[in-house]
């Protein structure tokens, strides 16, 4: 099944945290400085972009969402410039102005697409910033469906727990991109995404990722945080939540040219997409997805929608749906899983296809993402029903039922059940039609002790293979 992209127009978010600017001084080198072993570059391009959380607020604006930040900028050149830039970027600018401390500044020096070096200019809070941004968020807060806080560490969120509270009492959701080694400062949030080593750093190293998952679960438990969402790199992401199994989906990512605010990215995507209507598991889909394109790119980059569009058909594309053998199947079905989709399984012979098949296979599709179509051979299906069966030979109904919208893979079994094929492949959900009782169904013990499920449907009353047969017997000889 595609992933939907939802209608981000009709979210509202608010970011909150350490606004930046990211300056990119850009120019040719051909020789080394003659004062130190270091390459002279003659800039030649100087770009300013939004940095930090305004990239978090960037990325949101662009996918469509109405979109707002907090947070602080100096009384200088740099802080005016990042106003400049919220107002073209359709932000609503909610920052105040710090007196005593310059807008943070990263200023990088690239040549030929490749950064050289990067200057910091900051300075740490010597003061509380929580009251003033505080008393802006209490008269506007109420408006938005999510709040990001976007922590850097450097000193606007001083005091997370006031957000997280403020916005639980008015029941809006809380994502946080968080920084040190103190996780109960963002106790009771809603989700947090920890990249691999802001994890290690609060859970310590693990023996192995499922080792990492059960530690991330001990801390969200502890923590009370409903959702932890780990950036893993070219592991790709895994969501470790309450309840149910953890979602791990490798990179999407084809190339990786500049890993520059790729976690803004990811969780900017996934709020947007939860503020949204998506479900979290799709949203999280999508965050993935956008993450695999924003580190193609240079610097602190965003993604719209269509090239989020564009991605996920790339995407799709890769899966080859059809007549397939095993060995091509289960690596299409491991492909689907790694995207958290749902596999059905169903079989029969569907000798000669009519209605009341097509009706059937749009019941069992609509299961999960991925329906497999298992079909007896000729030699099974004689074995089965007598000599004079098959009607249509194993190459014809393959044809026929592969070119069924609701069906991506069909397979044939030249055994009389489907019970090696549903071993194989282990379906999140095995269907069969008529009126079996569910536990003497092949396949039964096998599906649901993988912890699956397995469903019967019914049958369209009055079609079968064997009554549409019976009804041309029955046609009188032409005069």
């Amino acid at each position: 099944m595609t992933l939907a992209i939802p209608n981000f127009k009709q979210a509202r978010i608010l970011v909150i945290g350490d606004i930046m600017l990211d300056r990119y001084w850009s120019g040719s080198t051909s020789r080394i400085s003659p004062e130190a072993p270091v390459p002279v570059v003659k800039i030649g391009d100087i770009e300013d972009r939004l940095g930090g959380a305004a990239n978090v607020a960037k990325n949101i604006a662009v996918l469509g969402c109405q979109t707002s930040i907090c947070g602080l900028v100096g009384e200088d050149s740099a802080g005016r410039i990042i106003r400049q830039l919220l107002e073209e970027s359709n932000i609503e600018d909610l920052t105040a102005v710090d007196e005593k401390n310059p807008t943070i500044t990263k200023l990088r020096v690239l040549s030929r697409h490749q950064q050289l070096l990067r200057m910091d200019f900051e300075e740490t809070p010597q003061h509380s910033t929580s009251n003033k941004l505080i008393g802006i968020l209490q008269e506007t807060v109420s408006k938005f469906d999510c709040v990001i806080i976007s922590d850097y560490a450097k000193g606007t969120i001083s005091e997370p727990q006031q957000i997280i509270q403020m916005c639980k009492a008015k029941s809006i959701p809380v994502f946080v991109d968080p920084k040190g080694k103190d996780f109960s400062r963002y106790r009771g949030a809603t989700l947090i995404t920890p990249n691999l080593s802001e994890i290690e750093g609060v859970i310590g190293k693990s023996q192995s990722l499922d080792d990492m998952f059960t530690k991330a679960d001990n801390l969200r438990q502890e923590l009370s945080i409903e959702n932890i969402l780990i950036t893993l790199s070219e592991k790709g992401m895994a969501l470790v939540r309450h309840g149910q199994p953890t979602f791990h989906m490798p990179t999407s990512a084809k190339d990786v040219f500049d890993v520059t605010g790729a976690g803004d990215t990811v969780i900017a995507t996934l709020v947007a997409a939860t503020a949204a209507k998506s479900e979290l598991q799709d949203a999280v889909r999508l965050a993935n997805v956008a993450a695999g394109v924003v580190v193609g790119k240079l610097g602190t980059s965003t993604v719209n929608v269509d090239e989020l569009k564009l991605a996920i058909e790339t995407e799709d594309k890769e899966i080859a749906k059809g007549v397939v053998s095993l060995e091509k199947l289960l690596q299409q079905v491991s492909l689907c899983r790694q995207k958290g989709e749902k596999i059905v399984f169903t079989n029969g012979c569907f000798d000669i296809l009519h209605a009341g098949h097509v009706r059937y296979l749009k019941q069992a599709a609509s299961l999960g993402d991925r329906l497999i179509v298992g079909m007896n051979s000729d030699l099974s299906i004689s074995r089965l029903k007598g000599s004079n069966r098959p009607i249509v030979t194993l190459a014809e109904r393959m044809e026929v039922m592969s070119s069924i919208t609701c069906v991506d893979w069909v397979i044939p079994f030249n055994e009389d059940t489907p019970k090696e094929l549903i071993d194989n492949i282990l379906p999140d959900v095995l269907a069969k039609g008529g009126d079996y009782e569910v536990e003497k169904i092949v396949g039964y013990n096998t599906v649901v002790n993988n912890g699956g499920v397995v469903k019967t449907l019914p049958y369209v009353e009055g079609c079968s293979t064997t009554s549409i047969v019976e009804r041309i017997k029955s046609l009188p000889e032409p005069s």
